[in-house]
This record gives structure tokens, sequence and C-alpha cells, in this order.
């Protein structure tokens, strides 16, 4: 099975108004909600692709109850979540339908105690017995050592265990120094690792960090991967209009996928565009639809880059 750990979990709430206009009262044409924060977003893909996933982390409060009975309804996800004594966060959406445009709220993180720290540990340790590859994802809510990652990348090592590493700023400094298998910045959070915007330069200089594998999201422009074997960039076929939500979350996804199944990275890569541009056309944030993934993974463009 593959592991994804998210620490930060959240209940991810979707409106969506015909136009959203600031300093005005709203009608919601509809609202959803899915079990959120970034590793669970990985888990749900990863089991739409009939990979045996177990999300773990924390969960706590009402609406951490409802994220794991939402949780339970995913088919394919196991739930290892560790119970923690404050309120999971929640997320809010608001899409505006006249332009597809999303805005996002994001609530923080529970306080997490030492000793709730220390339970999830030994469940993580637990787990690494029986996973093929980790993703570690989101931020850290409040509590938890800013060193976490890297302190959860050195134990799966240590397991023989893969890690692919998705956060940003000082966790993902100190945690790409444990050396992760990959990590999987966007464009914005590489640039502020490694001091560079010149994309091919900046991954590069990332590897020479500690990743053996840095795959960059490029938004629009798809995904740039900088690896021991070359530097590829895959990239959709057009610009697509909707909801990217969620679209780097399935990109992860598309790329523990690989791994596990022992893809070349271009293929790898061709997929996980392919997943991510399914994410965006979807109509709820971080679903996406079978047939429209693979109709799209059949032209999505990987051209090596020197």
């Amino acid at each position: 099975m593959i592991l994804t750990v998210t620490l930060n979990t959240a209940l991810d709430v979707t409106h969506r108004v015909p136009r959203l206009t600031p300093h005005t009262t709203h009608r919601v044409t509809a609202v959803t909600e899915r079990p959120g924060g970034k590793g669970l977003n990985v888990a749900r893909v990863l089991a739409a692709l009939g990979r045996p996933v177990t999300a773990t982390g924390f969960a706590g409060g009402r609406t951490g109850a409802v994220v794991r009975e939402l949780l339970a309804d995913c088919p394919g996800v196991t739930d290892a979540l560790v119970p923690c004594g404050g309120a999971t966060r929640r997320t809010l959406a608001v899409v505006d339908e006249s332009t597809g445009d999303t805005t996002q709220f994001n609530e923080p993180g529970p306080q997490i105690g030492a000793g709730e720290w220390a339970e999830f540990l030994d469940r993580y340790e637990g787990l690494l017995a029986g996973a093929e590859a980790v993703a570690l994802c989101g931020s850290l809510p409040p509590g938890v050592p800013v060193g976490a990652y890297a302190a959860l990348v050195r134990a799966a090592r240590a397991a023989g265990v893969p890690v692919l590493l998705d956060t940003s700023g000082e966790a993902l400094r100190r945690g790409i120094a444990a050396r992760p298998e990959m990590v999987k910045p966007n464009a914005a959070e590489l640039a502020e690792l490694t001091g560079s915007r010149e994309p091919v330069q900046a991954s590069r200089d990332a590897r020479r960090r500690g990743a053996h594998a840095v795959v960059t999201s490029l938004g629009p422009e798809g995904l740039l991967a900088a690896t021991a074997e070359g530097t590829w960039q895959a990239a959709p076929p057009r610009t697509l209009p909707g909801n990217p939500t969620g679209a780097g979350d399935s990109a992860v996804a598309g790329l523990l996928a690989g791994l596990v199944e022992g893809m070349d990275w271009p293929d790898r890569l061709a997929r996980a565009v392919a997943l991510s541009a399914a994410t965006v056309l979807a109509p709820v944030a971080g679903e996406f639809d079978p047939r429209t993934y693979e109709e799209l993974r059949k032209t999505v463009s990987v051209t090596g880059r020197s």
C-alpha cells in the first residue's frame, strides 16, 4: 500500500455562486464537502487509480469527526488518522461560476501537544512496515516541530521506503536535507528555497540540497522534473479553464503511482499532468473524471530539457 501523511487535515467546503462580488450578499447555488488537506486529496486520487492507500495524520473535534465520516465513504482508503484534542480546520473555496475563478479561505490547524505528536510517530513507524511509498504533504499544524518532515523522511529511509515530500518554507528546507526520493514544490516555493527564479537551474540547485528528484509545478505549463536520469518538461495540450484546487495533489498521486509501478520518468510525468489537468476540468475541487484523464493522457507532450 501507499501511505499518505496529512498532519494538517481539513474539511474542504466548496460554495458555488453565479458571480462573486465584494461587499454584497450572495446566493449559493451548490455546496460540497470533502475530506481535505493535501495528503487526503492524494489518497482519494490514488484510490481512484486502484492503488491501496492508507491515510494518517491528525483529526479532532466535530470537524474531524465529519472528515472521518466522509473518508469512510472513499473506497480503497484506510483511515489511520490519530485523534487530537483540537478541532480539525476547515477550508472554504468560493467558485465564481461566471469566470471559473476560485477564492480560497484556509483556517489554521489545531494545536498539537507533545503526547499527540509522540502517538503519531508511533503510528507512522508502525505503518511504514507495510508501505511501498510515502507522501508527506501540506503545512504543519501549530505545535508540530518545524523539523517534523525531516524526521519522517529519515524514518522512512531507515525502513527502506521511498518518500515524496510536498510542503513549503522552512519545513521544505529542512525536509529536503533529509534526502527524500522526490520533492514537488510549485515555482514560487522552489524560488523561495533556492533564491533562483529560473526553473531548470533552481530545480538542479534543489537536487544538490538533498532530493533525488525535484518535480516542480509550473501551473498551466505543466511539470518540470530534474532527476539523476535527466530533465523533462510535461505539459497539457492547451491552457484549461476550471478550478485548479487539488490539481497539484492529483499530480503527486500520479507521481507516486508511477514510482510504485516502476514507470520511467516521461510516463510518470505524462500521467501526473493528465491527472492534474483532469482535476482542473472537474466540477468539484479535487475530483477527476477517469474518461477525461485517459483522453488527456494521450495528448500530454513530454520533452527533454538541457
